[in-house]
């Protein structure tokens, strides 16, 4: 939702609109600002975000200027650059950077300057506008300070100072004496469930690839309407499409509406998040109302990168779901804009990304600020021994149900092609690549820097092809503007850094490339699974240098294990480099600097002019 969404100017107009709750948002035209704090100036975009759900409910953007959002021009920076941490002048984006708020900080000094923060080090707090659930965070966001803003090295969780004080935020002792009961077991098993034999069940699980382990487990539904879903999320989801549950959804829609926690295993773009969204609605509807200024318990995101004023805003009128970022959420808390004492459904999703991240302390923070007798949902994709450590202790007695392999796996439907070529090699096979792909394709090209990011961008727009770039040195509403031109199709080529793109979910992504292979087997994992969703075939390219050798093994792994076809070039480097002795696990090194710094001024890769010859 985007902060100037009409729908919420009545304190309990969110009562309403339940039947809307995953429907889409309706076409109400924002109300246009021409500041983006006390800067001044206009905006220097065309318009306001279209007001569609699968963006508006990512994003909750700031309010751009004026002008018609299907009339974007190119990205056009204001003359005095943005001016992030200084006042911003006449600078369109920089008025509320001037006490560190762009940055999250308190004090003045914006970028790496004072105040409790160090000002404007926090950047872009997450990937689908901020994580997925109370603490919880699909992007989570790498670098409060990180990358350029304090401290310098950022990100990972020995990353220097890249938190600041963040992890010494000390949140109130929370008294649980007096709870309300709550009701949490919404399960009815349907005639059709009930009807299966023991040896059906298990002919289900194991042909769908279902584990699943604890005691009293449900049977798996096999339709739509086995669930207990209103009848509204049910007409969404025949509107959408959707033939049948996915694996980790027949299984753990039963599973979540019994009220136990739950411990949920599957790779990326298997259906995790409706697994956990559809119960939670079903959770929610059951509960009190709240009254004013009792939330949380409507929807809104909570995330860096954007200003604090409109969220506060919408934790003050009440709220059924908040979807947060560890860092931001925590902020609220120390400011007391809202407490956690009614929260009774907690998603941790991707756990092993935020831990990866080195989030632990915050998720530790968050969840002892909610009652005990909460309802957990653990998610991620991999199992590893962090994982399963923090699961024993924040989960009680849970169900847990893994699809496939617990270790690092590939989705199927990707097809997984594995270039060996040197660095000069790159560029020119790039270009053959996307004449090849680029018809009615959007394609996302992932680079391990920052600088290569912007540098591929501006050759490729010279060279005629409609790219544009998203990184942590964007400030949020480049990035903003940037994902809506990639999702509409204008600008069909977007180059990312992994944690500017964590967590995208955009359909119709035909193709993946890895211009730079990551830094970590995981990374790569989750940069193909941006293709090939939802069942969808897809086709991720990647670029491997003898630089990268130490990851042969692995690498070779992962592709044999999806039935993938190992190139001779390949498996011919992995012999001569003598790299099968692997590359020390799946989780990157957490010492690794990064993340986003946000300084908030354009770098301009999308302000080059696109060439003249388009070659495509």
């Amino acid at each position: 939702m985007y902060a100037s969404d009409n729908r919420y100017a009545d304190v309990n107009s969110y009562r309403e609109r339940r039947s809307d709750l995953i429907g889409p948002a309706p076409a109400v035209a924002p109300q246009l600002g021409t500041a983006y704090g006390r800067g001044g100036g206009e905006a220097p975009y065309g318009g306001p975000p279209p007001a569609v759900a699968s963006y508006s409910a990512r994003v909750g953007g700031p309010t751009l200027g004026p002008g018609d959002f299907n009339g974007y021009p190119p990205f056009q920076p204001p003359f005095e650059r943005f001016n992030i941490g200084r006042g911003g002048g006449n600078g369109s984006f920089g008025g509320r950077a001037s006490n560190g708020h762009v940055g999250g900080g308190r004090g003045r000094g914006g970028i790496g300057g004072g105040g409790r923060f160090g000002g404007g080090g926090r950047g872009f707090d997450g990937g689908r506008g901020g994580g997925r659930s109370f603490g919880g965070s699909r992007g989570g966001g790498a670098g409060f300070g990180g990358g350029r803003g304090v401290g310098g090295r950022g990100g990972g969780r020995h990353g220097g100072s890249s938190r600041g004080d963040l992890d010494n935020i000390m949140l109130p002792k929370q008294d649980f004496g007096n709870l309300v009961p709550f009701e949490k077991n919404f399960y009815a098993e349907s005639p059709s469930v009930r009807a299966m034999s023991e040896h059906d069940v298990m002919v289900y699980r194991t042909r769908r690839e279902i584990t699943t382990e604890g005691h009293d487990i449900p049977k798996p539904i096999q339709m739509f309407e086995d669930t207990n879903f209103p009848d509204y999320c049910l007409e969404v989801i025949a509107k959408l499409g959707f033939v049948e549950p996915t694996p980790i959804q027949a299984q753990g829609w039963p599973m979540a509406l019994k009220g136990r926690d739950l411990i949920g295993i599957a790779e990326t773009g298997s259906g995790k998040t409706l697994s956990y969204l559809l119960p939670a609605l079903v959770h929610i509807s059951a509960q009190p109302r709240l009254a004013q200024g009792e939330g949380p318990m409507a929807s809104t995101c909570i995330y860096g990168g954007a200003p604090k004023g409109p969220q506060i805003r919408d934790l003050k009128r009440g709220v059924e779901i908040v979807i947060a970022t560890p860092g931001r959420l925590i902020d609220m808390l120390e400011a007391q804009h809202t407490n956690l004492r009614r929260v009774t459904y907690l998603v941790l999703d991707e756990a092993d990304r935020m831990l990866d991240m080195g989030f632990e302390p915050q998720i530790r923070k968050i969840v002892s600020q909610t009652r005990p007798d909460r309802q957990t949902l653990y998610w991620s994709a991999t199992w590893p021994r962090e994982v399963e450590s923090l699961a024993r202790q924040f989960l009680r007695n849970p169900y847990k149900v893994i699809i496939g392999s617990a270790s690092l796996k590939a989705n199927q439907s990707i097809n997984q092609v594995v270039d060996v070529v040197t660095e000069v090699e790159k560029y020119n096979r790039l270009i053959k690549l996307l004449k090849e792909a680029m018809v009615g394709s959007r394609i996302l090209i992932f680079v391990e820097t920052k600088k290569g990011c912007d540098h591929v961008t501006k050759q490729l727009r010279m060279d005629g092809w409609p790219a544009l770039s998203i990184h942590g040195d964007k400030n949020q509403a480049e990035r903003d503007w940037v994902l809506a031109e990639f999702k509409s199709g204008r600008n069909p080529i977007m180059t990312a850094t992994d944690v500017a793109a964590r967590g995208l979910d955009v359909k119709d992504i035909k193709c993946v490339i890895n211009y730079d292979f990551p830094s970590s087997l995981e990374d790569y994992v989750h940069r193909i699974g941006r293709t090939g969703r939802a069942g969808a075939a897809g086709t991720a390219l990647t670029f491997f240098t003898h630089a990268n050798a130490k990851f042969t093994r692995d690498l070779i792994k992962i592709l044999q294990e999806a039935g993938q076809v190992v190139s001779p070039a390949l498996a011919a480097m992995a012999r001569s480099s003598g790299s099968f002795g692997g590359s020390g696990g799946n989780f990157r090194n957490r010492g690794r600097g990064g993340g986003f710094g946000n300084r908030g001024m354009s770098s301009g890769s999308n302000t080059v002019p696109i060439g003249y010859k388009r070659p495509w």
